[in-house]
């Protein structure tokens, strides 16, 4: 069957060729109307120059996703080529020994266009962003399987992404049996999560390094806010000598207090509370805490709420060095894609100012090694984890 063929301009070819793999919409030159969803197709610039094989979007505003930079006729897209991908990236986290639970693909960073797959233990959470990737998920787990050997692969389409793709949400199990409860570790921490039910696929797991990280630099008495199942808090615990857990959602708190006292953290108290409201109220008591971590969810998830979240941002890191006692430890995090490090360093820094505190930057840190990071995708970079102490 002759592969479809789609023509982008000459400006989306030269970004496609520095390594960017999207193309939009409006950047497409000629494309055919009888394509199915998700179908692949070769990609040619103006000049009818090769570009690569990508999948096609017939709802999404992104229009191309990039799968090869070779066209149909010199690489065969089918089984093998993606179950050698699938390799490719469990090879790329050999040097994660001992870990149970870390990202497996991430998408574009590991040339599987709109997948994430999460790995928790025996257990994968698969979760599709594209058309091409959504066409594809019954089959890919079970090449998933094949690779990994997990005994259970769960489905995780609920994420707000897919609306903007043009796609249905949906939570259902893949592949294999079993209780969708699994426990994993965090360093000498254990959680339990919830495949189908928990948020995202079940725990961040882009931030377990720095929770790690957190828990070497903490000391005395700690807040943790916006906590879901406690993952900073568990590693705050274990150098602290008491932590207060906030967490707003019922579910995600009663989670975290089954984590503290799973781990044995009785000096751990886990409230049930709106971060920002706890915050204030710390504030106008006077309190002090000698570590303060802030790790809200996505404040900014399109460019047009970018300037509503850097005053969100302002705000909780103003009331963050407030609270803190000198040579404090402040952990402030964020996880809007749309905020640069640049824009995030100015607002944390900004907020410093304004609460008349002199800081020190300890570490800028991002997501874990296996989450990697596509130079031609800015949008790989997007979490980030401040370090920083207050004199």
């Amino acid at each position: 069957m002759k592969t479809a063929v789609v023509q982008v301009s000459l400006k989306a070819a030269k970004s496609v060729r520095q390594g960017y793999p999207w193309v939009w919409r409006q950047e497409l030159e000629a494309l055919p109307s009888d394509l199915p969803p998700g179908a692949l197709v070769d990609v040619v610039d103006g000049q009818k120059n090769a570009l690569g094989q990508a999948f096609v979007a017939t709802k999404s505003p992104l229009a191309l996703r990039f799968v090869s930079r070779k066209l149909a006729a010199e690489e065969r897209v089918d089984d093998a080529f993606w179950k050698r991908r699938f390799e490719l990236a469990l090879g790329r986290r050999s040097s994660l020994k001992g870990r149970d639970a870390y990202r497996l693909v991430h998408s574009e960073a590991d040339l599987v266009p709109g997948l994430i797959v999460d790995r928790y233990g025996p257990a994968l959470t698969v979760q599709t962003l594209s058309e091409g990737a959504d066409v594809r998920k019954a089959r890919w787990a079970e090449l998933l399987r094949e690779v990994t050997g997990a005994s259970l692969i769960v489905c995780r389409d609920d994420a707000s992404g897919r609306d903007f793709e043009g796609l249905s949400r949906e939570t259902k199990v893949l592949s294999g049996g079993g209780p969708t409860l699994v426990r994993y570790h965090e360093g000498e921490s254990e959680l339990e999560i919830d495949l189908l039910a928990d948020s995202k696929t079940g725990s961040f797991l882009d931030q377990l390094d720095n929770h790690l990280r957190a828990g070497q630099l903490a000391k005395g008495r700690a807040l943790d806010t916006f906590s879901y199942h406690g993952g900073f808090a568990l590693a705050l615990a274990r150098t602290c000598s008491s932590v207060i857990s906030v967490e707003q959602d019922p579910d995600a708190a009663n989670r975290a207090r089954a984590n503290m006292t799973r781990n044995g953290h009785t000096h751990v108290e886990v409230q049930t509370a709106n971060a920002f409201d706890v915050l204030r109220t710390f504030a106008d008591r006077g309190e002090q805490f000698d570590t303060v971590v802030i790790d809200p969810p996505g404040l900014a998830k399109r460019k047009e709420g970018l300037q509503t979240a850097k005053r969100a941002y302002h705000e909780l890191n103003v009331r963050a060095f407030k609270l803190l006692a000198p040579e404090g430890l402040l952990v402030t995090c964020s996880c809007s894609g749309k905020l640069s490090r640049e824009a995030f360093d100015e607002v944390v820094l900004e907020a410093a100012a304004d609460a008349k505190r002199t800081v020190q930057v300890l570490e800028r840190r991002g997501a874990g090694i296996d989450h990697p990071v596509l130079p031609g995708l800015p949008e790989t970079e997007y979490l980030k984890a401040w370090f920083l102490r207050v004199l």
